[in-house]
């Protein structure tokens, strides 16, 4: 039987227990992480009544500090609120959240379901609560944590349209665009396009800032001087503060090297399946590895700097 701390984690709910209490300006979040935290937060701001699980007490308390109505598990939160986003660890916490909803026997409801996973998991969950009556869209996400506590997120968004427009509203209040995208599955084929230009880019930035170190250059001016030119990026602006700091940790912490590995491997899976030679894409991978090898799993991807210094001989004190 398919289970996750997700699915452990709820309470046992009766078909009695849940009543439906949804209302016009009210959404649900299943995930309350780096991601999900933010968005219902934001949400929350923006005057949505905002219902929110996660496995997690301390996220739970965060939350529900922030104006958010914690539920006692994610059919409860469903219960609550017809349109919900889900932003989820892993397939097996969506199987697991999709198991729980579905066997709730609610009324229609539509969920978003924001998390990067592989296409056929998505589906498999989307064919699960279509079978239950609702309605699952695949909305995958382009940003960080950090853009994600400013707004400055886009939402991919795929399945049916009708739902989706439904879903404009909650959207525009965590995020800079939204865009239909047509099919389910074309917001994660999107994010796995984006997703892999995220992860040279990354590396790309981590290569340019230990080079100009260690050409004696500072690496302030390096940030500043990039940042104004050809060759900055998003992804220059976002983690080259930090690869001047060399700290990966704490507030700086974007995205884990340990979550970003399951990205490597799906956007790796996705191009083979396809028959895509990536090859700058495949350069990053052993870079990425280092990183979870060389006490970084925790750590912010702009980590690779770190790896690269090492490999470049580089001290910053030269």
């Amino acid at each position: 039987m398919l289970r996750s701390r997700l699915a452990s984690a709820r309470m046992p709910v009766s078909r009695g227990e849940i009543m439906s209490g949804a209302t016009a300006r009210t959404v649900g979040v299943i995930g309350l992480g780096i991601m999900g935290g933010a968005i219902a937060r934001n949400l929350a701001a923006a005057g949505w009544q905002v219902v929110g699980f996660d496995i997690d007490d301390a996220r739970r308390k965060k939350a529900a500090a922030c104006g958010v109505e914690v539920a006692q598990g994610a059919a409860f939160v469903a219960a609550r609120a017809d349109r919900v986003l889900t932003s989820l660890p892993s397939p097996k916490a969506l199987a697991a959240t999709v198991a729980e909803i579905a066997a709730a026997r609610l009324p229609r409801r539509i969920l978003a379901e924001l998390s990067t996973f592989a296409l056929d998991d998505k589906a498999a969950a989307e064919a699960r609560l279509r079978a239950a009556g609702h309605v699952l869209l695949d909305c995958p996400l382009s940003g960080t944590g950090a853009q994600a506590r400013s707004k400055d997120l886009v939402v991919y968004a795929s399945g049916d349209s009708e739902s989706i427009q439904a879903m404009m509203p909650a959207f525009a209040d965590f995020s800079r665009q939204a865009h239909d995208l047509g099919a389910f599955g074309n917001g994660m084929k999107m994010k796995l396009v984006a997703n892999l230009l995220v992860a040279i880019h990354n590396v790309a930035s981590a290569e340019a800032m230990v080079l100009g170190m260690k050409a004696g250059l500072d690496p302030r001016q390096i940030v500043k001087l990039i940042s104004a030119g050809a060759g900055n990026s998003r992804v220059f602006e976002l983690r080259a503060p930090m690869m001047v700091e060399s700290r990966y940790d704490g507030e700086n912490l974007t995205m884990k090297n340990e979550v970003w590995q399951k990205d490597m491997t799906v956007i790796g899976d996705f191009a083979a399946g396809l028959n895509c030679p990536t090859p700058l894409f495949n350069a990053t991978a052993p870079i990425y590895a280092a990183a979870m090898s060389t006490g970084h799993a925790l750590h912010d991807t702009g980590s690779v700097c770190a790896v690269l210094e090492a490999m470049a001989g580089l001290r910053r004190s030269d």
